[in-house]
Protein backbone atom coordinates (compact mmCIF):
# COMPACT_ATOMS: atom_id res chain seq x y z
CA UNK A 1 0.00 0.00 0.00
CA UNK A 2 1.37 3.42 -1.00
CA UNK A 3 2.41 5.46 2.06
CA UNK A 4 1.56 8.69 0.22
CA UNK A 5 -2.02 7.49 -0.13
CA UNK A 6 -2.16 6.63 3.58
CA UNK A 7 -0.79 10.03 4.52
CA UNK A 8 -3.47 11.72 2.44
CA UNK A 9 -6.12 9.47 3.95
CA UNK A 10 -5.08 10.24 7.54
CA UNK A 11 -5.00 13.98 6.79
CA UNK A 12 -8.53 13.85 5.33
CA UNK A 13 -9.71 11.78 8.31
CA UNK A 14 -8.39 14.39 10.74
CA UNK A 15 -9.45 17.42 8.71
CA UNK A 16 -12.94 16.14 7.92
CA UNK A 17 -12.72 17.78 4.54
CA UNK A 18 -10.95 17.21 1.22
CA UNK A 19 -10.52 20.96 0.82
CA UNK A 20 -8.86 21.47 4.21
CA UNK A 21 -6.71 18.36 3.78
CA UNK A 22 -5.54 19.64 0.39
CA UNK A 23 -4.43 22.91 2.01
CA UNK A 24 -2.51 21.05 4.73
CA UNK A 25 -0.82 18.76 2.22
CA UNK A 26 -0.08 21.44 -0.35
CA UNK A 27 -2.08 19.57 -2.98
CA UNK A 28 -5.07 20.44 -5.13
CA UNK A 29 -8.48 19.17 -4.04
CA UNK A 30 -8.84 17.02 -7.19
CA UNK A 31 -5.48 15.38 -6.36
CA UNK A 32 -6.64 14.55 -2.84
CA UNK A 33 -9.95 13.21 -4.16
CA UNK A 34 -8.12 11.07 -6.71
CA UNK A 35 -5.78 9.61 -4.07
CA UNK A 36 -8.66 8.71 -1.76
CA UNK A 37 -10.53 7.04 -4.62
CA UNK A 38 -7.39 5.08 -5.52
CA UNK A 39 -7.03 3.87 -1.94
CA UNK A 40 -10.72 2.93 -1.79
CA UNK A 41 -10.35 0.90 -4.99
CA UNK A 42 -7.32 -0.90 -3.55
CA UNK A 43 -9.21 -1.76 -0.36
CA UNK A 44 -12.49 -2.46 -2.13
CA UNK A 45 -14.37 -0.50 0.55
CA UNK A 46 -15.50 3.13 0.91
CA UNK A 47 -13.52 5.11 3.49
CA UNK A 48 -15.62 8.28 3.63
CA UNK A 49 -19.22 9.32 3.18
CA UNK A 50 -19.48 12.55 1.20
CA UNK A 51 -21.73 15.19 2.76
CA UNK A 52 -22.75 18.75 1.96
CA UNK A 53 -19.97 20.02 4.19
CA UNK A 54 -16.94 17.80 4.34
CA UNK A 55 -16.80 14.05 4.77
CA UNK A 56 -17.54 11.51 7.51
CA UNK A 57 -15.40 8.38 7.86
CA UNK A 58 -17.03 5.00 7.50
CA UNK A 59 -16.41 2.27 10.08
CA UNK A 60 -13.62 0.91 7.86
CA UNK A 61 -12.21 4.43 7.56
CA UNK A 62 -12.11 4.87 11.33
CA UNK A 63 -10.46 1.46 11.77
CA UNK A 64 -7.80 2.21 9.16
CA UNK A 65 -7.04 5.60 10.72
CA UNK A 66 -6.73 4.02 14.16
CA UNK A 67 -4.21 1.49 12.87
CA UNK A 68 -2.24 3.66 10.44
CA UNK A 69 -2.05 7.13 12.05
CA UNK A 70 0.44 6.36 14.87
CA UNK A 71 2.88 4.74 12.45
CA UNK A 72 2.61 7.59 9.95
CA UNK A 73 3.15 10.11 12.75
CA UNK A 74 6.32 8.24 13.74
CA UNK A 75 7.58 8.36 10.15
CA UNK A 76 6.81 12.07 9.95
CA UNK A 77 8.81 12.58 13.15
CA UNK A 78 11.83 10.88 11.59
CA UNK A 79 11.47 12.89 8.39
CA UNK A 80 10.99 16.19 10.22
CA UNK A 81 13.78 15.82 12.79
CA UNK A 82 16.37 13.98 10.75
CA UNK A 83 19.22 12.05 12.32
CA UNK A 84 21.96 14.65 12.88
CA UNK A 85 22.72 16.75 15.93
CA UNK A 86 21.34 19.92 14.37
CA UNK A 87 17.81 18.48 14.26
CA UNK A 88 17.03 20.23 17.55
CA UNK A 89 17.40 23.63 15.90
CA UNK A 90 13.75 24.11 15.01
CA UNK A 91 11.38 26.98 14.43
CA UNK A 92 8.23 26.92 16.53
CA UNK A 93 5.22 28.84 15.24
CA UNK A 94 2.82 29.94 18.00
CA UNK A 95 -0.48 31.79 17.72
CA UNK A 96 -2.66 33.28 20.44
CA UNK A 97 -4.29 36.38 21.90
CA UNK A 98 -1.80 39.28 22.04
CA UNK A 99 -1.93 40.04 25.76
CA UNK A 100 -1.80 36.48 27.12
CA UNK A 101 0.76 35.36 24.57
CA UNK A 102 3.01 38.35 25.27
CA UNK A 103 2.67 38.33 29.05
CA UNK A 104 2.56 34.59 29.73
CA UNK A 105 3.40 32.23 26.88
CA UNK A 106 6.33 33.89 25.16
CA UNK A 107 8.33 34.59 28.35
CA UNK A 108 7.88 30.93 29.29
CA UNK A 109 8.94 29.62 25.89
CA UNK A 110 11.87 32.00 25.60
CA UNK A 111 13.62 29.81 28.18
CA UNK A 112 13.80 27.11 25.50
CA UNK A 113 15.88 29.23 23.12
CA UNK A 114 19.11 27.98 24.64
CA UNK A 115 18.06 25.25 27.06
CA UNK A 116 20.60 22.41 27.12
CA UNK A 117 21.79 23.32 23.65
CA UNK A 118 18.33 22.65 22.16
CA UNK A 119 17.70 26.05 20.63
CA UNK A 120 14.34 27.12 19.28
CA UNK A 121 13.51 29.93 16.95
CA UNK A 122 10.16 31.38 17.99
CA UNK A 123 7.67 32.95 15.63
CA UNK A 124 4.48 34.37 17.17
CA UNK A 125 1.25 35.55 15.59
CA UNK A 126 -1.50 37.42 17.44
CA UNK A 127 -5.18 37.11 16.71
CA UNK A 128 -8.60 36.05 17.90
CA UNK A 129 -9.39 32.51 19.02
CA UNK A 130 -11.00 31.82 15.66
CA UNK A 131 -8.01 33.15 13.73
CA UNK A 132 -5.53 31.15 15.83
CA UNK A 133 -7.41 27.88 15.35
CA UNK A 134 -7.96 28.47 11.65
CA UNK A 135 -4.25 29.16 11.19
CA UNK A 136 -3.37 26.02 13.14
CA UNK A 137 -5.77 23.94 11.04
CA UNK A 138 -4.26 25.34 7.85
CA UNK A 139 -0.73 24.46 8.97
CA UNK A 140 0.46 28.04 9.51
CA UNK A 141 1.12 27.44 13.23
CA UNK A 142 2.20 24.47 15.32
CA UNK A 143 0.72 25.56 18.65
CA UNK A 144 -2.28 27.77 19.29
CA UNK A 145 -3.56 29.28 22.52
CA UNK A 146 -7.29 29.81 22.38
CA UNK A 147 -10.23 30.62 24.64
CA UNK A 148 -12.39 28.43 22.39
CA UNK A 149 -12.11 24.65 22.54
CA UNK A 150 -11.79 23.28 18.99
CA UNK A 151 -14.16 20.59 17.77
CA UNK A 152 -13.54 17.68 15.47
CA UNK A 153 -10.55 15.38 15.17
CA UNK A 154 -8.16 17.64 13.25
CA UNK A 155 -7.13 19.56 16.37
CA UNK A 156 -6.44 18.34 19.89
CA UNK A 157 -6.73 20.76 22.82
CA UNK A 158 -5.58 20.58 26.44
CA UNK A 159 -6.83 23.00 29.14
CA UNK A 160 -3.94 25.33 29.90
CA UNK A 161 -5.14 27.60 32.70
CA UNK A 162 -8.09 29.62 33.99
CA UNK A 163 -8.13 33.40 33.90
CA UNK A 164 -9.98 35.32 36.64
CA UNK A 165 -11.74 38.53 35.63
CA UNK A 166 -11.85 41.60 37.87
CA UNK A 167 -14.14 44.65 37.71
CA UNK A 168 -11.89 47.70 38.12
CA UNK A 169 -11.87 51.48 37.86
CA UNK A 170 -9.49 54.36 38.37
CA UNK A 171 -9.51 56.29 41.64
CA UNK A 172 -11.94 58.97 40.39
CA UNK A 173 -14.66 56.53 39.35
CA UNK A 174 -14.04 54.25 42.32
CA UNK A 175 -14.69 57.16 44.69
CA UNK A 176 -18.02 57.87 42.99
CA UNK A 177 -19.12 54.23 43.03
CA UNK A 178 -18.10 53.59 46.67
CA UNK A 179 -16.82 50.02 46.27
CA UNK A 180 -16.99 49.32 50.05
CA UNK A 181 -20.75 49.88 49.99
CA UNK A 182 -21.03 47.92 46.78
CA UNK A 183 -19.28 44.94 48.38
CA UNK A 184 -21.47 45.10 51.49
CA UNK A 185 -24.83 45.53 49.80
CA UNK A 186 -24.24 43.74 46.52
CA UNK A 187 -26.03 46.61 44.82
CA UNK A 188 -25.67 47.42 41.14
CA UNK A 189 -25.22 51.21 40.83
CA UNK A 190 -22.91 50.73 37.86
CA UNK A 191 -25.22 51.08 34.89
CA UNK A 192 -24.89 53.99 32.47
CA UNK A 193 -21.27 54.51 33.48
CA UNK A 194 -18.50 54.78 30.86
CA UNK A 195 -16.71 51.55 30.00
CA UNK A 196 -13.30 50.81 28.50
CA UNK A 197 -13.44 47.70 26.32
CA UNK A 198 -11.84 45.79 23.47
CA UNK A 199 -14.93 45.82 21.23
CA UNK A 200 -18.20 47.68 20.80
CA UNK A 201 -20.12 44.56 21.92
CA UNK A 202 -18.50 44.89 25.38
CA UNK A 203 -17.52 41.19 25.59
CA UNK A 204 -15.66 41.33 28.93
CA UNK A 205 -18.19 43.54 30.71
CA UNK A 206 -21.16 41.57 29.36
CA UNK A 207 -19.65 38.27 30.45
CA UNK A 208 -18.93 39.67 33.92
CA UNK A 209 -22.45 41.12 34.32
CA UNK A 210 -24.03 37.83 33.26
CA UNK A 211 -21.91 35.78 35.68
CA UNK A 212 -22.06 38.09 38.73
CA UNK A 213 -25.32 40.01 38.39
CA UNK A 214 -27.30 37.70 36.07
CA UNK A 215 -28.09 40.77 34.00
CA UNK A 216 -27.01 42.69 30.95
CA UNK A 217 -25.09 45.94 31.48
CA UNK A 218 -26.67 49.23 30.47
CA UNK A 219 -23.21 50.70 30.03
CA UNK A 220 -21.75 52.51 27.04
CA UNK A 221 -18.29 52.28 25.57
CA UNK A 222 -16.25 55.37 26.33
CA UNK A 223 -13.04 53.94 24.90
CA UNK A 224 -12.84 50.95 22.55
CA UNK A 225 -9.33 49.66 21.92
CA UNK A 226 -8.45 46.10 20.79
CA UNK A 227 -5.74 45.42 23.37
CA UNK A 228 -6.29 44.74 27.06
CA UNK A 229 -3.04 46.46 27.97
CA UNK A 230 -4.39 49.66 26.47
CA UNK A 231 -7.69 49.07 28.30
CA UNK A 232 -5.71 48.94 31.55
CA UNK A 233 -3.84 52.16 30.77
CA UNK A 234 -7.03 54.03 29.87
CA UNK A 235 -8.82 52.76 32.98
CA UNK A 236 -5.96 53.88 35.22
CA UNK A 237 -6.11 57.28 33.51
CA UNK A 238 -9.77 57.64 34.53
CA UNK A 239 -11.62 56.80 31.30
CA UNK A 240 -14.18 54.55 33.04
CA UNK A 241 -14.80 51.03 34.28
CA UNK A 242 -13.25 47.88 32.84
CA UNK A 243 -13.17 44.14 33.33
CA UNK A 244 -9.62 42.81 33.15
CA UNK A 245 -7.79 39.51 33.69
CA UNK A 246 -6.28 39.51 37.16
CA UNK A 247 -2.84 38.48 35.91
CA UNK A 248 -2.75 41.60 33.74
CA UNK A 249 -3.81 44.10 36.39
CA UNK A 250 -2.33 42.71 39.63
CA UNK A 251 0.59 45.14 39.67
CA UNK A 252 -1.66 48.11 38.92
CA UNK A 253 -3.97 47.05 41.77
CA UNK A 254 -1.01 46.73 44.15
CA UNK A 255 0.22 50.22 43.20
CA UNK A 256 -3.23 51.71 43.64
CA UNK A 257 -3.45 52.82 40.01
CA UNK A 258 -6.83 51.08 39.82
CA UNK A 259 -9.29 49.73 42.38
CA UNK A 260 -11.15 46.43 42.37
CA UNK A 261 -14.85 47.29 42.75
CA UNK A 262 -16.09 43.82 43.69
CA UNK A 263 -14.79 40.58 45.15
CA UNK A 264 -17.48 38.02 44.27
CA UNK A 265 -17.45 34.67 46.04
CA UNK A 266 -17.21 32.94 42.65
CA UNK A 267 -15.26 35.20 40.30
CA UNK A 268 -15.88 34.89 36.56
CA UNK A 269 -13.32 32.68 34.88
CA UNK A 270 -12.25 32.05 31.30
CA UNK A 271 -10.32 28.94 30.27
CA UNK A 272 -7.39 28.95 27.87
CA UNK A 273 -6.70 25.86 25.76
CA UNK A 274 -3.42 24.78 24.20
CA UNK A 275 -4.18 23.29 20.79
CA UNK A 276 -2.14 21.30 18.27
CA UNK A 277 -2.93 19.43 15.09
CA UNK A 278 -3.63 15.82 15.97
CA UNK A 279 -0.51 13.70 15.65
CA UNK A 280 2.02 16.55 15.69
CA UNK A 281 3.00 15.96 19.32
CA UNK A 282 5.09 13.14 17.86
CA UNK A 283 7.48 15.88 16.74
CA UNK A 284 9.95 16.58 19.58
CA UNK A 285 10.14 20.36 19.21
CA UNK A 286 6.33 20.69 19.39
CA UNK A 287 6.01 18.17 22.23
CA UNK A 288 8.71 19.92 24.23
CA UNK A 289 7.13 23.36 23.88
CA UNK A 290 3.70 21.90 24.66
CA UNK A 291 4.98 20.29 27.86
CA UNK A 292 6.92 23.43 28.80
CA UNK A 293 3.82 25.61 28.58
CA UNK A 294 1.72 23.18 30.61
CA UNK A 295 4.37 23.17 33.35
CA UNK A 296 4.61 26.96 33.34
CA UNK A 297 0.82 27.26 33.56
CA UNK A 298 0.86 25.40 36.89
CA UNK A 299 2.59 28.45 38.38
CA UNK A 300 0.30 30.99 36.72
CA UNK A 301 -2.60 29.91 38.92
Amino acid sequence: MDLALLRTFVTVHRAGSFTRAAALLGLSQPAVTSQIRTLERQLGRPLFLRQARGVTPTTIGDELAYKAAPHLDALVEIAETGLDQDSSMRTLHLAGPPEFTAERALPALTALTGQDGHSYTLRASFGTAEEALEGLSAGHHELAISTAQPRGVLLTATPLCDEEHVLVAGERWAARIAPDRLRREGALPLDNLPVVEVHESLPFVSRYWAAVFDARPAASGAVIVPDLRAVLACTAAGAGLAVLPRYLCTEALDRGDIVALLDPAVPPLRTYFLAVRTGTLAMPHIARAHEWLLRAAADWA
